[in-house]
């Protein structure tokens, strides 16, 4: 599919930002995520910081900057955001576990969207709440399909592996029985945006007990159709 608007300064400006949507990225991973010369990518980046369109985290890496959330909040929403109460609320009643949305916030991920399991036992995580990127199905799938480089720092101190990580992406949904707390399962799948880049995790978590030692064989299915939803919502509102 060719992307390209005739534009070439905004079809370049366009495949920096693509590149960050999947978080924190050096100056030599853009130009190997857009193809652009080391120059180019430089320029333009440093043109965007100017715009407040990317910034710089406390490494010195992009990230997509403040301007962004502000042009989103004038646009009235934040679609993956709005569309995902319902689409939590189902995946919470079709379950009987609590529903979480992640995203990525550099070395975290935070949740942006939760349904809870109204009564008895279940894993609570308040929206706002920050979760470590070393453990955790929604975790895993945040980190599955990252580049090489980014891939090998996730997976320092992990308490998954290369080898879950590749289960992962075969499988596309991702589980874990008491990686962040003991006695708590979850099963987890990626939401894409219009790159096809992973930019969410849409997970349930509950006790092991009522999940039991293969959630993703009773679970996955329905996680994964709850993503997929939120992929064609974030989809559409790039149309």
């Amino acid at each position: 599919m060719d992307n390209s608007s005739g534009v070439g300064v905004i079809d370049k400006a366009a495949m920096v930002l693509d590149a960050l949507e999947a978080g924190p990225t050096t100056l030599a991973q853009l130009v190997a995520s857009t193809g652009l010369a080391r120059p180019t990518v430089h320029r333009l980046a440093l043109a965007l910081v100017h715009h407040r369109l990317v910034s710089r985290d406390i490494q010195g890496r992009f990230v997509l900057g403040s301007r962004l959330v502000e042009l989103a909040s004038a646009a009235g929403e934040d679609r993956l955001i709005a569309s995902a109460g319902p689409v939590l609320l189902q995946l919470r009643d079709a379950t009987g576990e609590s529903a979480q949305l992640f995203r990525r916030q550099g070395e975290w991920r935070v949740c942006v969207a939760s349904a809870e399991r109204p009564i008895g036992l279940r894993d609570t995580i308040p929206v706002g709440t920050q979760l470590s990127m070393k453990a955790g199905s929604a975790a895993q799938c945040l980190l599955a399909w990252e580049d090489h480089d980014r891939l090998l720092k996730g997976l320092h101190n992990a308490r998954f592996t290369p080898t879950v990580l590749a289960g992962v992406r075969r499988r596309g949904w991702a589980q874990s029985l008491g990686e962040r707390e003991p006695g708590v399962a979850s099963v987890s799948a990626p939401v894409r945006g219009p790159s096809g880049r992973v930019i969410a995790a849409v997970s349930i978590s509950g006790p092991m007990e009522r999940l039991t030692r293969q959630p993703g064989r009773i679970h996955a299915e329905v996680v994964v159709n709850a993503a997929l939803q939120l992929t064609n919502a974030v989809g559409k509102a790039a149309e």
